[in-house]
């Protein structure tokens, strides 16, 4: 099998979790990581230049992963996403060796699955996604485009969370919940109702922040 070669977008501790979680699959080379201010290398991958150098390497064959970290606000990995893309750059959706996702599930480009995440029957992940490290997607869920669900979070079945959220660590999202695009969702917050506004709320029963 032909590895495809992968460069990854942001040097910050984010993508040394996403080498941590990927490293292990021989169907990828990792071939470098672009960021404007790390030098040398990162976890043994070589830093090779900055964002100018996208266009180049789109026609060497290159695929790309945003690895810029996303707490709160998605703006930076939507500028890089979009970057890309202007180039007709791919960007490639893959899952850590230790991730489980269903055969029926399906991840937009660009999102990872980080290591012992799981997401379950026809959930529908959008592009540009963190599935952080332990998340439980369950059945039928569908999130939206530019969106993390950090650490530890469990959203159950039939949710539907909007494009550009933030889903806090260990936080939980009940049954059949929708979830507007632009809210961020508090650490070990617990959602029992739809949130239709953008904004934040935490709290069990979660709440807007005023």
């Amino acid at each position: 099998m032909k590895q495809q070669k992968l460069i990854l977008i942001g040097g910050g501790g984010h993508c040394k979790s996403v080498i941590e979680a990927i490293q292990s699959l021989y169907s990828i080379e990792l071939s470098g990581i672009l960021d404007p201010t790390a030098k040398g290398d990162i976890m043994g991958i070589p830093v090779i230049g900055d964002d100018t150098e996208i266009e180049k390497l789109v026609n060497q064959d290159y695929h790309f992963l945003i690895t810029v970290g996303q707490i709160g606000n998605s703006f930076v990995r939507n500028k890089l996403f979009d970057l890309v893309k202007s180039h007709k750059g791919q960007l490639m959706a893959l899952a850590a060796e230790t991730a489980t996702v269903a055969a029926s599930a399906t991840l937009g480009e660009g999102t990872v699955i980080m290591q012992h995440g799981f997401v379950n029957a026809e959930a529908v992940i959008g592009t540009n996604c963190i599935i952080n490290t332990k998340v439980l997607i369950e059945h039928e869920v569908v999130i939206g485009n530019n969106t993390h669900i950090a650490t530890g979070a469990l959203v159950n079945g039939q949710c539907r969370i909007g494009n550009n959220c933030f889903i806090g660590s260990r936080a939980v999202i009940a049954n059949n919940i929708t979830i507007a695009d632009n809210v961020i969702i508090g650490a070990g917050s617990v959602v029992v109702k739809d949130i239709t506004e953008a904004g934040t709320y935490f709290g069990n029963p979660a709440k807007k922040k005023r």
